[in-house]
């Protein structure tokens, strides 16, 4: 059984609306559901293999900075700029790799630790404004959430920059509501604009204006700002942000022009954007990120539902008591899908940002509206525990130890099959690049559409494989000659291997 308590201030006024006490029982249930979710994402950090193209490409880009020890200017090939996306999350993946060898542990263990730091910020905030145990609550929802629980350790740019947007908003509430430190919470914010734009750019800045211009609008509580650290703040998001811009843009000159007006306006309001050098535009309806959002938050999205009647009366509320808590979560829920509602080129990652404030909302509307969380939360947690840690640890043992049945967007298991024969060995791609084919040959691969490359690999005094559709298969490989012999398909493509007939390497 669940007990509602109501906690008051020194002055008997209700402080914390709606808080609820959870039993041990009931703390001992979520802690080990967190646990069992971490276990899942540790495992999948080891055993999921890197897939094109978008998390093999950044890890790509990750390792090509440590090995040409440039990092100042990712680059997208040897010697060609990356100009798409700030370098933090690139960092973080380089060290890991530095630190931890190159492969899956080292690119994503930072990137897994900028969630933790995610869950942290979330906890630490609900449990000083709601109390510990719905803070254990709304943990526990945004962990076991669809999109952050696959983006957790996924090497890309979105969850560092959640990182600097949840910092900043949390931030930004504690300055408004807390009296004696509020210059530091000032400055924190300011910490979490610098990360945002190191992480994705002035989008971070963006989403977060638009959440908290309404709220002080709507509040009235514009005059609070009078003493905000302003210049000791925005120094400290200069001194963070500016020297690499300025560095990137001497390097590389172009940068700046390109990510400012092709990736931060061209890429939305320009469909099927065709300016992007690093790939071709999501031309989407406009409005899909409201879609994208309900499946992000699935399965949480589903238990919302009961609570969208009284949900409108909630945030209306507006009393010492509540200080702006609702209308502030649901405007930093909405902010990154207003942002992006007349945009065309978008992915759902982009509803991302706002999913720490769905999870606080989530719990602390339920238990103004439903009063008891026990039932209800314990039943939808075993639901997220199937829905996405069972599928998602399915997919991940798959990895493990059958990775020739998901290998349609990955190239390790081929290129593991072609080194087995020879570690040296040097392998041709017929066809587009594979970003997870360089990875896992650290870049010693080639790729061609020409038959004529072929001849060149004849005595050339090396061990060649040729990795070759499937569907094109019996048209190219006469054009090998017969010293390539099949070695097996592995998803889209079969692998030729030069002088078949000799014993694999032990």
């Amino acid at each position: 059984m669940v007990a509602i308590e109501q906690k008051f201030d020194t002055a008997g006024r209700q402080e914390v609306p709606g808080c609820f006490a959870l039993t041990f029982s009931d703390q001992r249930f979520f802690i080990l559901a967190i646990c069992a979710f971490f276990a899942v994402r540790l495992l999948a950090i080891l055993w999921w293999p890197f897939t094109d193209s978008t998390e093999a490409r950044y890890a790509e880009i990750a390792r090509k900075m440590v090995e040409t020890g440039d990092w100042i200017t990712p680059q997208f090939d040897y010697g060609i700029p990356f100009w798409g996306k700030p370098p933090l999350h690139t960092w973080l993946s380089a060290l890991g790799m530095k630190l931890f060898g190159v492969g899956a542990f080292g690119a994503r263990v930072f990137i897994f630790t900028a969630s933790l730091g995610v869950l942290s910020l979330l906890f630490s905030w609900v449990r000083r404004h709601r109390g510990p145990d719905q803070a254990l609550v709304a943990t526990t929802v945004l962990a076991s959430s669809l999109m952050f629980f696959g983006a957790s350790a996924f090497v890309m740019t979105d969850m560092v920059m959640l990182l600097g947007t949840t910092l900043s908003m949390i931030a930004f509430y504690n300055y408004m509501v807390d009296g004696p430190s509020r210059s530091t919470w000032g400055r924190w914010f300011f910490v979490g604009i610098a990360i945002g734009l190191l992480a994705k750019g002035p989008v971070a800045l963006v989403i977060t204006v638009i959440a908290l211009a309404p709220w002080l609008a709507v509040t009235g509580r514009w005059r609070e700002l009078r003493g905000f650290p302003w210049l000791s703040g925005m120094f400290i998001a200069a001194a963070l942000t500016l020297p690499w811009y300025i560095l990137a843009e001497i390097k590389t000159p172009g940068f700046l022009r390109y990510f400012l007006i092709g990736e931060h306006f061209q890429r939305f309001v320009v469909p099927g954007w065709q300016g992007d050098l690093y790939g071709s535009g999501h031309e989407q309806p406009k409005g899909l990120i409201w879609l994208y959002a309900g499946a992000t938050f699935l399965p949480w999205s589903l238990f919302a539902l009961p609570v969208l009647p009284r949900a409108a009366a909630c945030i209306r509320k507006m009393t010492e008591g509540d200080r702006g808590w609702h209308s502030y979560l649901v405007l930093w829920a909405v902010a990154p899908l207003v942002l992006f509602t007349p945009a065309a080129n978008i992915l759902p990652a982009y509803a991302l940002p706002g999913l720490p404030a769905a999870a606080a909302l989530l719990v602390s509307l339920w238990s103004q509206v439903m009063g008891r969380p026990g039932w209800w939360a314990r039943c939808a947690t075993i639901v997220a525990i199937v829905f996405v840690g069972l599928a998602f640890l399915s997919v991940t043992i798959l990895a493990r130890y059958q990775p020739e049945a998901i290998t349609h967007r990955s190239e390790r298991a081929l290129v593991t099959a072609a080194q087995s024969y020879d570690p040296d060995i040097q392998i041709t791609y017929w066809g587009g690049r594979s970003f997870s084919a360089e990875f896992y040959t650290r870049g010693q691969v080639q790729f061609t559409e020409r038959t004529a490359a072929f001849d060149r690999l004849q005595d050339n005094g090396t061990h060649d494989a040729v990795a070759i559709p499937a569907s094109r298969a019996s048209e190219l490989a006469p054009f090998l000659g017969p010293r390539f012999g099949p070695a097996g398909r592995f998803g889209p493509r079969v692998l030729f291997v030069e002088d078949f007939g000799r014993e694999k390497t032990q």
